[in-house]
């Protein structure tokens, strides 16, 4: 567990560090992403950074296997699309580390029939691994340039059940609730009561919870049908911090 937990530290780092490119990747690319590419740096993501690690959904693994990581980072880190850690997409946002993902998939217990909300598009890559396992997947980004590249790439890699919104994603999406999951990818200090209202009973949601400068717990909430909420600390992680007016 120290291992990867030391490698989800990259994210803060990148903050830190100043390496995060200022701008979102451009659609304009020079050159093309293949999505056929890197299939065996795939299996072995899937391999030895997620089963390895506990997790057993055979839907998750073969969303992970399906969904070419690559596609969704600036290509100046192409090659290190499957290594185990995050890597920075522009505007002080990064993808997360493909176990985080794979985790926090396998924890919504997802069906076919559902609708899910995600909260922090980034550059779509967890969207789109959600596309493969639910009926409709509706995603929130604040960043304007960020859901702007996102739903043009998601189009052209033709994910065709997703939408993308710009907007605050502490408000959620009210238009489309109630959700039967909603996943965050960015870490507020309490959970948003706009997403447990649009939470519905007998829902999930995994959200990352702490400030900036704590520690933050990776939660577990679970709606009951009478209301109830429920709520398990998982694990420590670090993820960029929840932005939005509020």
């Amino acid at each position: 567990m120290a291992t990867w937990t030391l490698r989800i530290l990259w994210a803060g780092l990148f903050l830190v560090l100043g390496l995060c490119p200022k701008e979102a990747f451009p659609s304009e690319d020079p050159t093309p992403c293949r999505p056929e590419r890197y299939s065996e740096e795939r299996e072995k993501m899937v391999r030895e950074q997620i089963q390895a690690r506990g997790v057993k959904d055979g839907s998750v693994l073969r969303a992970m296997r399906g969904v070419a990581r690559h596609c969704f980072v600036p290509r100046e880190f192409r090659d290190e699309a499957y290594e185990d850690h995050p890597i920075p997409i522009g505007q002080g946002q990064t993808i997360s580390q493909p176990y985080i993902v794979a985790l926090m998939t396998e924890l919504l217990r997802l069906k076919p029939s559902d609708r899910v909300l995600e909260i922090g598009t980034g550059s779509g890559y967890q969207a789109a691994v959600l596309s493969g396992l639910v009926k409709r997947v509706f995603t929130v980004e604040i960043s304007a340039p960020l859901a702007e590249e996102a739903g043009a790439r998601l189009k052209s890699l033709g994910y065709e059940n997703i939408q993308v919104r710009r907007g605050d994603g502490y408000l959620g999406w009210k238009e489309h609730a109630p959700f039967d999951a909603i996943i965050v990818t960015a870490a507020p200090s309490e959970i948003p009561p706009p997403l447990l209202r649009q939470l519905k009973p007998g829902g999930r949601m995994c959200i990352p919870v702490g400030g900036r400068y704590q520690v933050q717990q990776l939660t577990l909430i679970e709606k009951k049908q009478d209301g109830s909420i429920s709520k398990r600390a998982v694990l420590p992680v670090r993820f960029v911090p929840f932005l939005g007016d509020h």
